[in-house]
């Protein structure tokens, strides 16, 4: 694959053949060293290939391997004559990740963390299949959920409305159409509202450990030692499901719209077809589930935190900072060749990124531009960010994800035979609920890049900016 340097933090892939436009990567040079000979970057050419696609196919230093589109990957179509791919989702519909705060300082919580760990994994479930947390869902509940998304939450005692201003769309994608929904879709999502999962999905307990920019971090109302919580998942078996569904739908109109495409996990349709407006439909529902399953989460994270250690709602004064998706596909404007256009920007793997300013972001932040959440590995740290207005220019809004994967799972469970992993977090300061090693091997610190290497390289990209680092004291995993 041609790459052309086009700065210390920026490569591209020319447009050649049926690429529409180019490819481009935000990467260090040990990034596209550790990438170059990865189908990844075929991904990113393969995208590039959309009809409609604008400006370029993008890909964030997190990068990495997905399902039709490279993991990480960026692309804007245009609205009226562009088309919609399932692959530039994901299979995890909405996967995302919402910080909240907490009055408590780290000593206080790591002289009691073992407890903190031991009721959190009892309080939300984990693991493969995990449900429970919110038994006896009727139908008609199911789909006032995915209709209404984190409101149902606010309507049922599970939020608050400061939580859906902090929230990105405010936790409910408009379109959503809950009949686009399969029956298979909604009988695998019943009992797994409010629960955590398997796989890259955790629950952390994390202490602030350096500050960035105190004024933004105020504005977020962080400070140096304080607790907070990380909460990583998305639209579980309901979301799988919903693309499963629309991917069999699409890979067989491709042809009835004459799209020919590099790779068929690419299958796309246009966004004005009776199959695009039927997948958007099914899309936001599940995106409406998402939010709504990671509020109850957060709800029985609270919980867990009073019984655990015996404080007083006042005392724990938890509170969300922001929640983001990074599996989802929106229409948003931007200015293409000097020309505001109307465009869905999918992106799969990746963190909607807005500047200061932008409407999108609570009056509260505006002037400091939306947080961006940036997951780390559970042996190391995590990041908070906020948009620059340059992102807008240069990634549609957008920026990475988490620190992207550098070992399959296989690999991962390979390389940590005969090793004790909890022991081994154990002494970083780290305690760990799972509900098997396997899981923890999948996850290990060294299966995952340097998350400071990927927010550096978004920073010095000016597409982002760093204001807090976050350290794990305690993750519960499936």
């Amino acid at each position: 694959m041609q790459l052309i340097r086009r700065s210390e933090w920026l490569w591209e892939i020319p447009q050649t053949g049926a690429m529409r436009v180019p490819g481009r990567i935000y990467a260090n040079e040990q990034i596209i060293d550790e990438i170059r000979d990865d189908p990844c970057l075929s991904q990113v050419a393969n995208v590039a290939c959309l009809p409609g696609i604008v400006g370029y196919s993008l890909a964030m230093p997190d990068i990495h391997w997905g399902y039709g589109f490279p993991i990480g990957g960026v692309a804007a179509v245009d609205a009226e004559q562009g088309v919609i791919s399932p692959g530039g989702v994901g299979y995890d519909i909405n996967c995302g990740v919402r910080l909240a705060r907490t009055g408590l300082e780290a000593n206080f919580v790591q002289a009691r963390i073992e407890r903190l760990a031991d009721a959190l994994f009892q309080k939300i479930p984990a693991g493969v299949g995990s449900q429970g947390a919110i038994p006896g869902l009727s139908s008609q509940q199911l789909k006032l959920i995915v209709y209404e998304g984190a409101e149902w939450a606010v309507r049922n005692g599970y939020a608050s409305q400061h939580d859906i201003e902090h929230t990105e769309e405010g936790g409910r994608l408009t379109g959503a159409d809950p009949d686009r929904i399969s029956e298979r879709a909604y009988k695998r999502g019943a009992p797994q509202l409010g629960t955590l999962g398997s796989g890259n999905h955790f629950l952390e307990v994390s202490r602030v450990d350096q500050i960035y920019d105190a004024q933004v971090a105020n504005a977020l109302g962080l400070h140096q030692n304080q607790v907070t919580v990380l909460i990583h998942s998305g639209s579980r078996g309901l979301g799988h499901q919903t693309c499963d569904d629309y991917l069999k739908l699409i890979v067989k109109a491709m042809d009835r719209y004459g799209i020919k495409l590099p790779d068929r996990q690419l299958a796309a349709v246009p966004i004005n077809s009776p199959e695009g407006q039927a997948y958007l439909g099914a899309m936001a529902a599940a995106a409406n589930f998402a939010w709504c399953n990671r509020q109850l989460m957060m709800h029985l994270a609270e919980q867990a935190f009073m019984e655990a250690l015996g404080v007083t709602p006042r005392e724990l004064a938890f509170a969300l900072i922001y929640d983001v998706c990074h599996n989802i596909a929106k229409f948003e404007q931007h200015v293409i060749d000097g020309k505001p256009v109307r465009v869905c920007v999918h992106r799969k793997g990746a963190t909607r990124a807005y500047g200061p300013g932008n409407p999108a972001v609570p009056s509260s932040l505006r002037p400091f531009g939306q947080p961006v959440l940036i997951p780390g590995d559970m042996g190391r740290y995590s990041f908070v960010l906020v948009g620059l207005e340059a992102a807008t220019e240069k990634t549609f809004g957008s920026s990475c994800h988490g620190a992207g994967r550098l070992m399959s799972r296989n690999a991962a469970k390979k390389d940590a035979r005969g090793r004790d992993l909890v022991a081994e977090l154990k002494e970083r300061g780290v305690t760990i609920r799972a509900q098997s090693r396997s899981g923890i091997a999948e996850e290990m610190p060294a299966a995952y890049k340097d998350v400071a290497e990927v927010v550096e390289v978004m920073e010095a990209a000016g597409v982002t900016k760093r204001v807090a680092r976050l350290r794990p004291l305690a993750v519960i995993k499936g």
